[in-house]
């Protein structure tokens, strides 16, 4: 399973990165969050660890453990799902558009197990249909900001 978005940030790449990897704000732009824990202590980073429990619409909640795989900040951020129903994978790479806002691209990927396996092509859309209201919300919150 595979899908990709682009959009535009009216801030700053840092802003834009920093935002994304406070983990206090997950719960604001990733709107189906019911819970989010951070697992590592300190400030994000490389192997920053966060427990998530998320309810999308029509689903049942579920938990899952997200590590920061690959922390560059301000240009690209990876996250891994290391516990929980997928092993999914998001890379969001973060350049500067040249009138001080930010180009976004986000891929999403990985192999789907058990029923969801079977289900492929509608979980991919439920999911990207997912991503496209966290990035839309993402990015409100950082232009009000």
């Amino acid at each position: 399973m595979r899908f990709e978005q682009k959009f535009s940030i009216r801030r700053p790449p840092e802003d834009a990165f920093d935002y994304m990897t406070d983990t206090s704000k997950l719960a604001s732009w990733q709107t189906h969050k019911t819970s989010v824990e951070l697992l590592t202590e300190g400030p994000p980073r490389l192997g920053t660890r966060v427990r998530e429990r998320t309810k999308p619409p029509g689903m049942k909640e579920f938990e899952q453990v997200v590590e920061f795989t690959a922390f560059e900040r301000p240009q690209r951020l990876q996250v891994h799902v290391v516990g929980g129903p997928q092993p999914v994978d998001g890379t969001w790479t973060l350049e500067p558009d040249g009138d001080g806002g930010t180009r976004v691209r986000c891929v999403v990927e990985g192999d789907l197990r058990g029923a969801a396996r079977f289900f492929g092509p509608i979980v991919r859309i439920g999911m990207a249909r997912n991503f496209t209201d966290y990035h839309e919300k993402l990015r409100r919150n950082l232009e009000i900001a």
